[in-house]
């Protein structure tokens, strides 16, 4: 006898998926678990939060701290984990000290996020939160943070370990490089460059292209100082 759809999602064993970070953060990517089980139920198995910071065995939104990441090296079993760390650098310095090839990184898409299908490329560890907006011809690279409400505009490229805070605005054709930081409201207009691990202050407006390594606010955005990259 077939098998229907329905009786073959019933039967399909959800993924297990984990945190890295309980912070603040941390509980919000939960419920975006939490949403995706409720649009495509039996997607995932939620079963805890890790964080270095946190005491093992602690409870957080009802859920235990699962370790460190040693504890996360030592793991036998296939994991989704999710890293909910908003600064970049420090995002990357946990990732490359996770060395447990049973670990993987599921992309966690909300489903009232707007992702179009036209040309649009995301890829590993990426966190699009609710009510973000993607576009066409657009590439987001791996590890990347859309936080509630941001656009992303046409033919806009995102590389590696950026993070986009609350309602922030990316006009299209912008070409935006590795270790970003844009926090909340900040708008970026189009057919500019915005250099590797600078960061834009909440509330900027981006006019003109950016350097690497700075710290720009104001409207218009302006360098206000250069971060030592040693």
């Amino acid at each position: 006898m077939a098998i229907t759809n329905t009786q073959a999602n019933s039967l399909s064993l959800p993924k297990r998926v984990a945190i890295f970070g309980a912070g603040g953060f941390g509980p919000e990517v939960k419920t975006i678990i939490d949403s995706i089980n409720i649009d495509k139920p039996n997607t995932f198995d939620f079963i805890g939060f890790f964080d270095d910071g946190i005491e093992k065995g602690k409870i957080v939104n009802g859920f235990p701290i699962l370790g460190g990441i040693n504890d996360i090296n030592q793991i036998e079993e296939e994991l989704a984990l999710v890293i909910s760390i908003g600064d970049p650098k420090l995002k990357q310095k946990i990732i490359n000290k996770i060395s447990n090839n049973k670990i993987d990184y599921p992309t966690i898409i909300h489903p009232k996020a707007s992702v179009s299908k036209d040309e649009v490329q995301i890829g590993e560890g990426c966190i699009i939160c609710e009510g973000s907006i993607i576009t066409c011809n657009i590439k987001i690279r791996n590890f990347v943070i859309l936080n509630l409400m941001c656009t992303v505009g046409h033919d806009t490229f995102i590389d590696d370990y950026c993070a986009f805070m609350p309602s922030v605005n990316i006009s299209g054709e912008v070409q935006i490089h590795s270790g970003v930081y844009v926090g909340t409201g900040a708008k970026i207009i189009n057919l500019l460059e915005i250099g590797e691990n600078t960061i834009i202050g909440a509330g900027a407006v981006v006019s003109k292209s950016l350097p690497a390594n700075c710290t720009a606010v104001g409207i218009p955005a302006k360098p206000i100082k250069f971060h030592d990259q040693s």
